[in-house]
């Protein structure tokens, strides 16, 4: 999967990293602001009972 992304991205060597890189920023942060925002209520961390029967 990734080299068939590496002979996607156009230009030289250099090029293909920095585009890389940035891709690789947009997902984090779409994940930080997108999808990880919205998949929280569901989680149960935030439910955390200690002592009771």
């Amino acid at each position: 999967m990734y080299a068939a992304l590496w002979r996607l991205l156009p230009g030289p060597r250099w090029l293909k990293a920095l585009e890389a890189l940035v891709l690789v920023g947009l997902v984090v942060s779409a994940l930080l602001m997108w999808v990880f925002p919205a998949v929280e209520p569901h989680l149960p961390f935030d439910r955390i009972v200690i002592g009771e029967a």
